[in-house]
């Protein structure tokens, strides 16, 4: 259980601090701004999710969840590499 919050833990700084799409990383208020989404992250992440699956997945959240528009989901492969060097997968 302990490693388990360790690991969503660092899912949620690498949201915070290398994706951050909404640039709120340096605003203390909104330190849990991505906080809802370290949970479908962190089951991607335990499925052996590819790297482009990561890709995709934040993709969807920025496009869908977050209505941003004009994206490059090639600008989003260094947090997907970074997330799956986690080592999360069981």
């Amino acid at each position: 259980m302990e490693r388990s919050k360790t690991i969503q833990e660092n899912i949620r700084q690498v949201l915070l601090h290398d994706w951050d799409p909404i640039g709120v990383q340096d605003a203390p208020e909104a330190q849990d701004e991505y906080d809802g989404y370290v949970g479908g992250v962190y089951r991607l992440l335990t499925s052996g999710a590819s790297e482009k699956q990561v890709i995709d997945h934040l993709w969807h959240i920025e496009t869908d969840a977050m209505g941003l528009s004009g994206l490059d989901p090639g600008k989003l492969a260094p947090v997907a590499r970074k997330l799956r060097a986690l080592g999360v997968g069981l």
